[in-house]
């Protein structure tokens, strides 16, 4: 009994004498071990990156679309609008106005007459406005695809280097044929460590995908329902013109 108390004392003291702060674990873990860690850690830090430019973005971009919708629908000349605008829309919603509008002057240019023509024009129009549409949310969306990425595979990348710390683990054993908690536990706490890296990045990613996705499928509705407005009182105009 003697004997056992003093090799636990011993086993205690061995313990604790390795360094277990997170710095330590990560000193102390493997070449792989290491090389997961340092990926994580920075798709995590890219992953933070992400979430504050999307969510500053998309404040910027409610801010410009009101700013936009208060001078087109203000009842002035949505002629004066497009000159004022056409060389440099500020956000999405002024490109697909400026887009329509320019097909629209394009289209007066050459006059429009007949049924077919006013068909074929209204297509076009809305073809533009159309294309602007996706091209913009497409500029919108980028690295949205990083986020879930990183949410649905940090885990299981961490899971990966918390199996190869712990296979090393066992080889240590093996190799001082030795099984007491002095030669297990910083082996079993560097894999772990892994593993709880994998979730701080993954976690975050998730939550921010999920969130900032939903913002940006509510902009995209408000996007499409002022294509359809827009095309609406394009539609109007072809019809007095017929008239």
């Amino acid at each position: 009994m003697e004997n056992q108390v003093v090799d636990a004392v011993s086993i205690g003291q061995s313990v604790m004498g390795q360094d277990m702060s997170m710095w330590g674990l990560f000193l102390q873990a493997g070449l792989v071990v290491k090389v997961i860690m340092i990926g994580l850690l920075m798709a995590s830090v890219w992953v933070w990156a992400i979430v504050f430019e999307k969510m500053f973005r998309l404040r910027k971009l409610r801010s410009q679309a009101n700013q936009f919708e208060e001078a087109f629908w203000s009842g002035g000349s949505l002629e004066d609008l497009y000159d004022r605008i056409a060389d440099r829309p500020k956000d999405p919603m002024a490109a697909i106005f400026v887009s329509a509008m320019r097909e629209w002057r394009r289209s007066n240019a050459r006059g429009v007459s007949g049924e077919t023509m006013r068909a074929r024009l209204q297509q076009r129009l809305e073809r533009a406005m159309e294309v602007t549409l996706g091209r913009e949310m497409d500029r919108v969306e980028r690295y949205m695809t990083f986020l879930a990425s990183v949410g649905s595979t940090a885990p299981f990348v961490g899971l990966f280097g918390t199996v190869w710390g712990i296979m090393a683990s066992f080889q240590s054993i093996a190799a001082s044929k030795n099984t007491s908690l002095a030669v297990v536990a910083p082996g079993i706490a560097e894999a772990l460590f892994a593993t709880a890296i994998g979730l701080v990045a993954a976690i975050p990613a998730v939550v921010a995908y999920n969130k900032i996705s939903s913002d940006l499928n509510r902009y995209g509705n408000r996007l499409e329902a002022f294509v359809d407005e827009f095309s609406s009182i394009l539609s109007r105009q072809l019809d007095e013109k017929r008239d």
